[in-house]
């Protein structure tokens, strides 16, 4: 079993700077972790992805977040980072933590974060 626990949430105004964090711990060992990334979903919006980093260090970023958001990973300690500046309203949503692995995905429990305007 494979646990992730999501840190960092909270309230923010808008311009302001939060950063979340994500841990995988559990049963990781004897798979290859592809990738790791984060996830929000808005009420009443479908999930979508936030950024992404995989184990070579390529990330991808969803296009609403591109130039305000950071992701980093450590490998070594399978944690990844997302630093997320520039808030804005629209970026309110819970956000998830996601582990692509050769077993498939896993999903953390979400931390939310509110950007008030």
């Amino acid at each position: 079993q494979v646990q992730l626990v999501e840190s960092g949430g909270g309230l923010v105004q808008a311009g302001g700077s939060l950063r979340l964090s994500c841990g995988a711990s559990g049963s990781i060992s004897g798979f290859s972790i592809n990738a790791m990334g984060w996830y929000r979903q808005a009420p009443g919006k479908q999930r979508e992805l936030v950024a992404r980093i995989n184990s070579g260090g390529t990330t991808t970023y969803g296009d609403s977040v591109k130039g305000r958001f950071i992701i980093s990973r450590d490998n070594a300690k399978n944690t990844v980072t997302l630093q997320m500046n520039s808030l804005k309203p629209e970026d309110t949503a819970v956000y998830y933590c996601r582990l692509d692995s050769s077993r498939g995905y896993y999903w953390g429990q979400g931390t939310q974060v509110t950007v008030s305007s």
